[in-house]
Formats: C-alpha cells, structure tokens, sequence
C-alpha cells in the first residue's frame, strides 16, 4: 500500500493535509530525517515530487507520521473499496447475472437494495479494522519486496500459486469454524440471508465476519515475502473472484468444477449451508467432506421453470412475513 499512499500524497493528499493542518509557515523540501515517528517504508518526501522553493505550502503532519497515515490509507481504502464494490459488482450483475433468478421464490423482495444496504454499513467498519494492516506494511513490518528480482524469478512464479492456495485453505477453516452454531448467528448469518445472492451480495456481511476472512491476505505477507506490485494486483483479483462467485451461475459439465470453487459451487453453499466453505479451489472441501459437486439438476432456476407461479408467490409471502 505504500505505492498507493505515494502516488495519493504526490497527487492529492499533500495539498489536502496543506490546507487543513497548515504548517505555521511555507516550509522548503523536508527530509525524513527531520520528520515525525519516521520508522516507515514510506518516505517522507518522493523525489519525483521534491520541494525545491521556499514558497509551497505544507502540512504540519509530514507524510510519515502514523496519524496522518493512518487517516490517508482508511480514505483511500474506502474509497477504494467502493469503486471496486460498485463497477465489479456493478457489471457483473448487469452482463452476468441471470435476471430471471429475481424470480425465484427465495429470492427476497427489493434484494438488491438491501445487499447494497448491507455492503455499506459494513464498509466503514471494516475499512477501520484493516488498516492496521496496511500501515504496519507501510511503516516496513511486513515482507513485501519492490526489486522484481529480489528473491528471484521462480520464487517470484510461485508465489502466486503459493498465495492464493494459502489463503483458500485459511479461509476455508475461518469460514467452516463462522458456521458453528456458537458462532453463526453472530456473525456469519447475516451473508446467509442472501439464499439466491446477486454480485452485490459479495460484500454484503457482518464486519466481522468479511475482516475474519480477509485475515489469511494480510497474515501472508507478514510471514512470506511477496512483491509489493504482485500483492496489489493479487488483492484486487481476490476482491473481484469474490464478487465473481455470488452471481448464482450454475454452469456444469465443463471439467473444472472438480478443481476451480467457482459460482456454482458457492450458489450450492448458499443454498444448502454445509458444503463448499473454499474459495478458489476444492482441495479443502474434498479433504474436509464438503465438498458437493455442482449438478444440472442443482440449478436454482428449475424451481421457477418447474414450480407454479401461485406457489412461488405463497412461499415468497412466507418468507417476507
């Protein structure tokens, strides 16, 4: 995250934190010697920015000071996340999603609204639990690397394999241990009340349930090293497979449900509960017992091409009531 908050101090937050916590004068070029709590991978002044006149203004609070940090990465995270929230979720449900789902009897009345509810309270709050996260990296507490060639090209390779398996079996165990009843219905039930889930449900959770399975992408880095520039672009693909896989698709027969956790599988979770905790493949649910292969039959969509409209309307009622 240290290369974003450069570019947003370099381009935005620099002027910002000048006008709202002004220094008592217009201060020349700073060096991180002379700046506050400056044990940080985050250098106090860019060199492609450098101040070189007398007359610029500047902010009291240098670039790194941990407060000003701290302030800068929670903004840039929640604005970040709602961008990726609304264009992701955004096209997959206007290209992807079978609208005629909408019309499954456990499909809730104005779902959508109430998913992209959920998302939003929940943002703010989980955006303040992960930053923690993201300044300790920033302040060098963790083993991201900038040199692609630091630990050479193989361990460069294979540290995306190694990352996303990882993080499936970590979040497959954080997710099946959220479904004990002790725990369920506080914090993961919630997620659970999308039956027929859009893409908007992706992030439509408890605040402690989606930051319990964000832990494993974070733990990562503190104990392997991973290129900063890989971990970036790693982050964003975990958040986008996220929202890939509650768009309730249950295509079958290609061959790769046997390997890949993909939407059919997680449509199958959220219709049964008991099966298919992984996240990206099926290792943990074949080794664990539960798995449960995606069937044609499975399709939530046979309930409306099969079920009376009279019915479905009578259990949708129920449900609302």
């Amino acid at each position: 995250m240290d290369l974003v908050l450069n570019l947003a101090d370099e381009y935005v937050l620099d002027a910002v934190w000048a006008r709202l916590l002004p220094a008592s004068r217009p201060l020349p070029g700073y060096t991180a010697q002379e700046s506050l709590l400056n044990k940080t991978a985050h250098g106090a002044q860019s060199t492609l920015g450098q101040i070189t006149g007398a007359d610029k203004l500047e902010s009291w609070l240098p670039r790194d000071n941990i407060v000003r940090q701290t302030i800068s990465l929670y903004v840039i995270t929640y604005i970040g996340i709602l961008l990726l929230y609304f264009s992701m979720a955004g096209a997959s449900y206007y290209f992807l999603f079978n609208k005629e789902l909408m019309k499954h009897p456990r499909f809730l009345k104005n779902q959508i609204k109430l998913e992209i509810q959920s998302s939003l309270r929940a943002f703010p709050w989980l955006d303040l639990m992960t930053v923690p996260w993201f300044v300790a990296e920033v302040r060098g507490y963790s083993r991201v690397y900038e040199k692609w060639d630091e630990y050479g090209l193989l361990y460069l390779i294979l540290s995306v394999p190694f990352f996303l398996l990882f993080t499936d079996a970590c979040i497959y165990w954080v997710h099946r241990i959220e479904h004990h009843p002790a725990l369920y219905k506080h914090v993961h039930k919630p997620h659970h009340k999308w039956i027929i889930p859009t893409p908007f449900a992706s992030h439509a959770f408890h605040p402690v349930d989606g930051y319990a399975q964000s832990l494993p992408y974070h733990i990562f880095p503190v104990l392997f090293p991973l290129n900063k520039y890989l971990f970036l672009g790693l982050f964003g693909f975990v958040n986008m497979w996220s929202i890939m896989i509650h768009d309730s698709d249950m295509i079958t027969g290609t061959g790769w449900e046997h390997i890949i956790n993909g939407p059919a599988h997680h449509t199958l979770h959220h219709l049964y509960f008991t099966c298919n905790y992984g996240q990206y493949t099926t290792m943990c649910d074949r080794f664990g017992g539960s798995f449960r292969e995606p069937l044609p039959e499975d399709d939530p969509l046979k309930s409306i091409t099969e079920t009376p409209a009279e019915t479905r309307a009578h259990v949708k009622q129920e449900k609302e009531e």
